[in-house]
């Protein structure tokens, strides 16, 4: 009697000892930052040489469900539904009977969760020759819980730090964008006695797909231009970024006819995009002595010059450009400025832009608000109107970058 409880004692010591091994050769893996493949290694091992367990599968969730480990499993676990067939889980519990066929060839089910989240699902199978009260008392699948519990943490924790490193190298990426955005946008916009210019722009995110820009020729004449890129992200933002850049080099060194100018920058976007997006643009060319402004508008929002009596909407132009190969149409638009006029560039986040009762606010409110306020000058003109756009918007976040650019010609 004496010899069998010093047995037991001694089989309970060497349970434990196997216990506290395995921790310690997992733990020891996970503190020498040894790689996801080389952990499931170890575990795989423990489950099958020292466990003797010959049949499972291991179910972890990382951005969705995926069948990380399987052993003794032919082809079948894509039959089992994660979110229909084992949610309901919550603890460890025999198989005896399912619904889902492929389920009754395990025997145990061991959830794995974080607080209420379930992070992974081992699904074993005792041995031919080993019954499942002897697989209770020789695996002990509480044990098996805590080791798959370690061993997807430590997964997890991997896959958070990857990351977490690709989301700061992202940051740093956008904030030289962003200041690189910043170097193409013109700082120094003139208010003097021919004219009074000023922009406002307010991107969604680190960096935007809308630009604007003036750029003097000589003393006398002036590029002004706007535009907007379809689609949103850091893809729609170099796209814009590469498409200032070009316009800025083209007027540095050399003028060209307003039509072959926007032929050639259509043929760049496509060539840049591929078809994937589009650039709606605004060019106007503006003579101070003439006070002729010549323009092409590219599918770009309707700018509008008006002297608080009259509005003319300036919507000669052709298709955005990167829409098609060729452009079906290009004409060119002209108007002479009297004095006192208001020129008025915005994108689609401003007029686009929705309250709370999915009312948008317009271009006709757009066009009071300059009425309204047409003697400030036009940085105070703009601000009220990023005033105007914040208060309509109330609570809800900006879903668009959002640009205006205002021009008073004395």
């Amino acid at each position: 009697m004496e010899s069998v409880k010093v047995k037991n004692l001694e089989n309970l010591l060497d349970e434990k000892d196997f216990k506290l091994n395995s921790l310690l050769e997992i733990t020891t893996a996970i503190n020498s930052n040894q790689d996801v493949s080389q952990l499931l290694l170890i575990y795989e091992f423990i489950l099958k040489e020292q466990l003797a367990i010959d049949k499972f599968v291991l179910f972890i969730k990382q951005n969705e469900w995926n069948c990380l480990l399987k052993n003794g499993i032919k082809g079948k676990v894509k039959e089992i539904d994660i979110e229909q067939d084992l949610s309901r889980f919550k603890d460890i519990t025999l198989l005896e009977s399912s619904h889902t066929e492929v389920l009754n060839e395990f025997d145990f089910i061991v959830p794995v969760f974080h607080k209420e989240n379930p992070l992974a699902y081992l699904l074993l199978t005792k041995s031919e020759t080993t019954d499942t009260t002897k697989l209770n008392k020789k695996a002990d699948i509480g044990f098996i819980q805590t080791l798959t519990n370690i061993i997807v943490v430590a997964i997890e924790n991997k896959r958070m730090a990857k990351a977490s490193i690709k989301q700061e190298r992202l940051k740093k990426e956008l904030e030289v964008a962003k200041e690189m955005q910043k170097l193409l946008f013109p700082d120094d916009l003139p208010s003097n006695k021919r004219m009074d210019i000023s922009a406002k722009y307010k991107p969604r995110h680190e960096v935007g797909g809308d630009y604007y820009d003036f750029i003097p020729l000589g003393d006398d004449e002036y590029i002004i231009c706007m535009a907007d890129v379809s689609g949103k992200g850091i893809s729609a933002a170099l796209l814009m970024a590469n498409f200032q850049a070009t316009i800025r080099t083209i007027f540095r060194y050399q003028r060209f006819d307003m039509q072959f100018l926007i032929s050639e920058l259509n043929q760049k976007v496509m060539r840049n995009a591929k078809g994937e997006k589009f650039i709606t643009f605004f060019i106007a060319h503006y003579n101070a002595n003439t006070r002729i402004l010549r323009y092409v508008n590219a599918g770009h929002n309707h700018p509008f010059i008006t002297n608080k009596k009259q509005v003319e909407m300036l919507n000669i132009g052709c298709i955005g450009l990167g829409m098609m190969e060729e452009l079906p149409f290009l004409n060119e638009g002209m108007v002479e400025l009297a004095p006192n006029t208001t020129l008025v560039l915005y994108t689609d986040g401003v007029v686009e832009l929705e309250d709370l009762n999915q009312t948008q606010f317009g271009l006709d409110r757009l066009v009071k608000l300059v009425h309204s306020y047409y003697p400030l000058q036009m940085e105070d003109l703009n601000n009220l109107i990023f005033s105007k756009l914040d208060e309509w918007r109330g609570p809800l976040k900006l879903v668009d970058d959002t640009a205006i650019f205002t021009c008073r010609f004395f």
